[in-house]
């Protein structure tokens, strides 16, 4: 098999950004007023895309475990603030509670992977340790945003429900249980999705840049297996732990609903 890597030049990349040209004139087109957007977020993206480049081959060079554990401090930070911007009815505490599921269920699942089935060594292998988390993270955003935003949906609507199950002697577990279920579920459908039309409608990520960096196919499909059980793992982990700790935020010790539903 040919491993020989195809490498693009800066007139290449600067090409392909051309294509950006063509959404901006179709959007112009149906008047669809996003040509600012498009254009600075590709500008973003380019820029974003080019730091990370050079900090990850500063990471790869300097082979000591402090620079990985802050980049990837980093990225669970910056995660947790673009959920918080995707939301915009947020639980109570939801900052707090966001952190410690995104900490708990893409930390744990990483762990899981990278040091009890890949076996990495070291354990703070660069090459495999960061990228293999930043698609755990990237994925688990949409569950943990579908489920706190949902969650908050879920309370609001169903308010006079909640209150008179505790009228009735229920518990804020019994109380809440239908939302968090529909929450959970909403939150878990685009990861079932994804799972379901992979192989047949679309090739993930994973498993088309390893093809392309010379990787064998099967190998490959190995890998992507693997990836995509643990980032549905993460999903369901990072949701369950927002719901079930977000649901008592709602509640006062005292067992009522909090008369403000949405603080940070």
């Amino acid at each position: 098999m040919n491993t020989t890597i195809i490498d693009l030049s800066l007139w290449d990349l600067v090409s392909v950004y051309g294509l950006l040209l063509l959404s901006v004139g179709l959007s112009r087109l149906l008047d669809a007023r996003q040509e600012r957007d498009i254009l600075w977020s590709g500008v973003r993206r380019f820029v974003q895309l080019l730091v990370v480049g050079y900090v990850l081959h500063l990471v790869f060079a300097l082979k000591t475990p402090w620079p990985v554990i802050a980049l990837l401090l980093v990225m669970g930070g910056f995660a947790v603030q673009t959920i918080g911007s995707r939301v915009k009815e947020k639980m109570p505490h939801f900052y707090r509670v966001v952190s410690l599921a995104i900490f708990c269920g893409c930390g744990g699942m990483t762990f899981l992977f990278c040091v009890l089935v890949v076996g990495l060594t070291p354990w703070y292998d660069p090459r495999y340790l960061i990228p293999l988390t930043g698609m755990i993270i990237g994925n688990s955003m949409t569950g943990a945003s579908l489920a706190a935003e949902r969650l908050a949906a879920e309370f609001r609507e169903r308010r006079d429900e909640i209150e008179t199950v505790l009228c009735l002697g229920g518990t804020p577990r019994m109380a809440a249980r239908p939302a968090v279920r529909s929450a959970f579920q909403a939150a878990l459908m685009p990861a079932i999705n994804a799972m379901a039309a992979m192989g047949l409608v679309f090739l993930p990520g994973m498993m088309t840049g390893q093809i392309l960096s010379g990787t064998e196919p099967l190998i490959a499909v190995r890998y992507q297996i693997a990836i995509m059980c643990v980032i549905t793992a993460s999903v369901t982990l990072t949701t369950f732990i927002i719901l079930k700790v977000g649901y008592r935020a709602y509640f006062t010790p005292f067992q009522s609903l909090r008369e403000t539903m949405s603080t940070n």
